[in-house]
């Protein structure tokens, strides 16, 4: 009972956080009657477990009470009797009494605290459970720190699923030389993020190698390697603070100076300068307070900060205006030089200058070669590159 206490809650704080982090959403769907709804299940269901768990708690004390009144109304009877036929004294028979009461008491007591104490139980099992999840990659034993890289980054025949039997990519090699730019693009669901999420060592690899400058990245520690990556994320995440402490983000150490000459090459000086306290100005939760565009100007700043020798760029310019994203082109650029970056993005303008494009498809890697190689070739990347170009087109018709 007090296990279903501890999960209901769980679950009625769940949707409580989902909702309320969510209200525009609930709103704009006028989904309002529905999440109440939803609430008043599983407080119902909470409500019930509780009321259980309390039944359990308020049987305990009467129990006690009751054994403790029969247990001294029959030492009274049969003490009496023995004093009547004068084989007990009178003063024993009142100390047997008074130990029998002594003895129930504390019981009595513990039954009171053991609401208290099952709640405490059930919810420090659930507590445990979560500190013993083990995590799903670990280093060797022998891990050693990996040393500075120079950007030499090998996929050799790599094969992962997150699922036993369901491959999500299948047997893909790649080579990035130092300071290349290699784009990743495809379909939604082909595996794009998933080949840079082994990059990062997120999970690892269930056949083939991945390896940095000649090192096996799982004979590596996991926080040399991600200390040399710089990744920009299109849902970019501020934390708690000032614009400045979310660009020192990247390196800790550096100074104002430094945190304002990233920012400039981010091209995001100008935009932080005309808010109200410029770089001391507080970012709200999640960065709520600056536009999408904003927040990738941000990010970027950051990884420039941090100074990576690989780059990822995970969708860095969808969900923007044009004129941000030429904000956001321009600081790229800066980023990118002299660095090797794996760039996703579904607007293949953003990758004409790639020095390599993995078209990735059906888990695999279909089609390789240069921007200008691939349209020539005809194939799947051209035919996703005219698709895409022919939707600009109409675009612009409809807007002229």
């Amino acid at each position: 009972a007090f296990r279903n206490v501890q999960r209901y809650l769980g679950q009625m704080n769940a949707v409580m956080e989902e909702n309320i982090a969510g209200a525009r959403v609930v709103q704009a769907f006028a989904r309002e009657e529905d999440t109440f709804a939803k609430f008043r299940e599983v407080n119902a269901a909470n409500r019930q477990a509780g009321i259980r768990a309390d039944i359990i708690t308020a049987a305990l004390g009467p129990m006690f009470t009751t054994m403790m009144t029969i247990t001294i109304a029959a030492t009274a009877l049969i003490g009496g009797w023995l004093a009547l036929q004068g084989l007990l004294e009178v003063g024993v028979l009142a100390t047997f009494i008074i130990y029998i009461m002594n003895f129930f008491r504390p019981m009595r007591g513990i039954a009171m605290l053991y609401n208290g104490l099952q709640s405490a139980l059930a919810g420090a099992e659930r507590i445990f459970n979560v500190l013993d999840v083990q995590p799903t990659v670990q280093d060797k034993p022998d891990a050693m720190p990996l040393p500075p890289v120079q950007g030499d980054v090998v996929f050799e025949d790599v094969t992962f699923a997150y699922e036993p039997d369901k491959p999500v990519i299948e047997h893909v090699s790649l080579h990035a030389h130092p300071g290349e730019t290699v784009a990743l693009v495809g379909p939604t669901g082909a595996g794009k993020t998933t080949i840079i999420s082994l990059l990062s060592r997120f999970y690892d690899v269930q056949e083939g190698a991945i390896r940095v400058d000649g090192h096996d990245i799982r004979d590596v520690q996991q926080a040399s390697l991600r200390k040399q990556l710089g990744i920009v994320l299109q849902d970019t995440f501020l934390f708690a603070g000032t614009v400045m402490e979310n660009i020192r983000y990247g390196r800790l150490d550096a100074t104002d100076e430094e945190v304002i000459a990233a920012a400039k090459l981010a091209n995001a000086d100008g935009f932080i300068r005309l808010l109200p306290r410029g770089y001391q100005t507080r970012v709200s939760e999640q960065g709520h307070n600056f536009s999408q565009g904003q927040r990738q100007l941000l990010a970027i700043a950051r990884a420039i900060l941090a100074d990576p020798r690989i780059l990822i760029l995970d969708e860095a310019t969808s969900s923007v205006d044009t004129r941000t994203e030429i904000h956001i082109q321009e600081a790229l650029l800066r980023l990118l030089e002299g660095r090797t970056a794996f760039v996703i993005a579904h607007r293949l303008s953003t990758i004409r200058n790639a020095d390599q494009v993995l078209v990735v498809n059906d888990h695999r890697i279909i089609e390789r070669g240069t921007h200008e190689e691939l349209l020539a070739q005809g194939g799947f990347y051209h035919d996703l590159y005219m698709g895409q170009y022919r939707r600009v087109g109409e675009w612009e018709k409809i807007e002229d």
